[in-house]
């Protein structure tokens, strides 16, 4: 049986068995997390410790920072972007936690609404050291996360809150509270998230450090009194952890109401997503107080709900001069229709509602203005160059939004981009007539005549919004966790997430979930890529028989073997919940088919 060699004796990065890593850390999280499912927790504790400690931890935390990470190239104020592979060796032999902590670099990043985001960027050697805590600290508290929580978590992404939404809703009209919380990684009270983190000492201190670490901003030091730095590795996790107990606050007051308790807590639904959560009952009053009750909560952890963006409405009557309501992008809506469109409910009994959820216009009209901007700024490009800009937006975006009613939208969409791609032809050539223009940039494709396609023999076309198929999400089960080790669950899930891609779709079944390098099953969080089996360089063809699903550490070795390093490769992305290096929605960046859509 190949082992890991012992740290001492590890030479080459490249020598190491991750197979063996990966196990015996996920043994262990496993441990964990069934130790805090009973309520164990000294063996948590212990558990924790020995992950903390063991080489194995130390090894995948390196990788998954320096290797895996889409913000590896980024430096803290130790000005460290990449590290080779024998400096990886030696910051795993000297990896320790000390309870000390550089302070994070400040990078402000633009928001939708014109205002700016502070981005904390930790030193290398930090993040790394939060990879490894979060290794440990996050079995723990996936067995206690509730049910209706979605965002930083594993497994577990926006669409299924909108699912869950939907099933509140669809066989009853509902008042809805849709509320954000006002600067929630900037303003949680350190001391109430300290109190609340239920591990040991070492640990604890440990975290402390990175809260009260500082940021350095223009070569200035500030400190650090309250909030978590958006951009360090554990920070979604800590702001996770702040948050948790809202839905079983609201649960608590929901058993208090008249009437059958099963029945009020089933109809009383709390749906969170980050820092955006939406309330759902029948009864507006119902709302109000669970208004009041969400503020009192969140004052006892140093937060409160931003007014702008809190608002009551309900579903399918009008309340305040709006109906339906705006969540993660999409518009959750119902329609009074007659009796042949009607849904019935489980006796059997009409509606007269039909619940339809579709992209919301803001981020229609987002999505239009990116591509036209794209287009302006090709006016001189070739036509390949502006199609290759398109093809990732387009079909980043048509797959978010895959899983909702979204053919009307796909094909308005692709009408106004037409538009664009129009006038762009047209400016470029001002001499010729339109029909000339039409004949050099447009072809005919079996039944489409019109694709925005080059004229060579294997035509590079633009893709069409209208060409995606529309899958219904299946929303992931409330107590489920990737750490329970329930393999068939997950695996099965893997595939069918609406932004992974076809081709990654058809390699993950081909498969069986498993990585043709290493063996291991795929995992939620794990950063996937599609590899030519014999290189392209070399001659090898670009269809399924020669495809085949990588981790992109397995597809890093797999190239250095095979010769082809330096050459371009397809690449696939397995989403975490919208929330992989995320920070919040709204800078929020997501990898489909190794094009980066934001």
């Amino acid at each position: 049986m190949t082992t890991v060699q012992p740290i001492d004796k590890i030479n080459k990065w490249s020598s190491i068995n991750w197979k063996v890593v990966e196990k015996q850390v996920f043994r262990l999280q496993k441990r964990i997390y069934r130790a805090s499912q009973r309520g164990d927790v000294k063996l948590v504790h212990s558990l924790q410790r020995l992950l903390i400690k063991s080489y194995y931890g130390k090894l995948l935390a390196t990788r998954k920072v320096t290797q895996d990470n889409q913000g590896k190239k980024t430096a803290g104020v130790d000005g460290i972007k990449s590290l080779t592979q024998k400096q990886r060796v030696e910051m795993v032999k000297n990896l320790k936690l000390k309870g000390k902590s550089k302070p994070t670099r400040r990078v402000w990043i633009p928001k939708a609404n014109g205002e700016k985001r502070p981005l904390g960027i930790p030193c290398m050697e930090d993040r790394v050291k939060q990879c490894q805590v979060k290794l440990a600290l996050e079995p723990q508290w996936e067995a206690k996360f509730e049910p209706n929580s979605y965002g930083f978590r594993p497994a577990r992404s926006c669409h299924d809150a909108i699912r869950a939404i939907f099933n509140s809703i669809r066989l009853q009209p509902k008042y809805v509270l849709d509320a954000d919380i006002a600067k929630c990684f900037d303003k949680i009270n350190h001391e109430k998230l300290l109190a609340k983190l239920e591990t040991y000492p070492q640990l604890k201190r440990e975290i402390k450090s990175w809260l009260k670490s500082g940021v350095m901003d223009s070569k200035q030091w500030f400190p650090t009194k309250e909030g978590t730095p958006q951009g360090g590795v554990i920070s979604p996790l800590l702001a996770n952890i702040a948050l948790h107990g809202m839905e079983l606050e609201i649960k608590k007051f929901a058993r208090t109401l008249k009437g059958d308790k099963k029945a009020n807590e089933s109809s009383l639904s709390l749906i969170r997503y980050a820092d955006d959560f939406v309330i759902l009952h029948r009864d507006i009053e119902v709302i109000f107080q669970c208004k009041s009750i969400i503020e009192n909560w969140l004052e006892e952890i140093g937060l409160e709900l931003k007014p702008s963006k809190t608002q009551i409405s309900h579903t399918l009557y009008e309340y305040e001069e709006k109906i339906g309501f705006d969540f993660l992008g999409f518009n959750i809506r119902q329609y009074e229709v007659g009796k042949t469109h009607t849904r019935i409910n489980s006796q059997g009994v009409p509606l007269g509602f039909k619940t339809i959820i579709k992209p919301s216009k803001e981020k229609i009209k987002t999505h239009i203005n990116k591509t036209g901007n794209i287009i302006r700024s090709h006016k001189s490009s070739p036509q390949i160059a502006l199609i290759m800009e398109l093809n990732p937006v387009i079909r980043g975006w048509a797959n978010y939004y895959s899983s909702v009613c979204s053919k009307e939208t796909y094909s308005k969409c692709d009408h106004l981009i037409y538009k664009q791609l129009k006038r762009w032809s047209e400016r470029r050539h001002p001499n010729k007539s339109k029909s000339w223009v039409v004949k050099k940039y447009w072809r005919t494709y079996g039944e489409d005549n019109w694709t925005f396609s080059t004229r060579d023999e294997d035509g590079i076309r633009l893709l069409n919004h209208s060409k995606t198929e529309i899958k219904r999400h299946t929303k992931v089960k409330g107590e489920k966790s990737p750490y329970d080790g329930d393999w068939i669950y997950w695996t099965a899930r893997i595939g069918k997430h609406p932004e992974v891609s076809t081709r990654m779709a058809i390699l993950l079944k081909k498969q069986k979930g498993k990585c043709n390098h290493c063996k291991l099953n795929f995992k939620a969080g794990d950063l996937l890529e599609i590899d030519h089996i014999i290189p392209k360089s070399k001659g090898g063809k670009d269809k399924y028989d020669n495809l085949q699903a990588l981790h992109r550490h397995c597809h890093d070795d797999k190239t250095t073997r095979d010769g082809s390093l330096n050459c371009t490769h397809d690449k696939g992305f397995i989403p975490e919940e919208r929330n992989e290096v995320k920070v919040s929605r709204s800078v929020l960046k997501t990898r489909v088919d190794g094009d980066i859509y934001a």
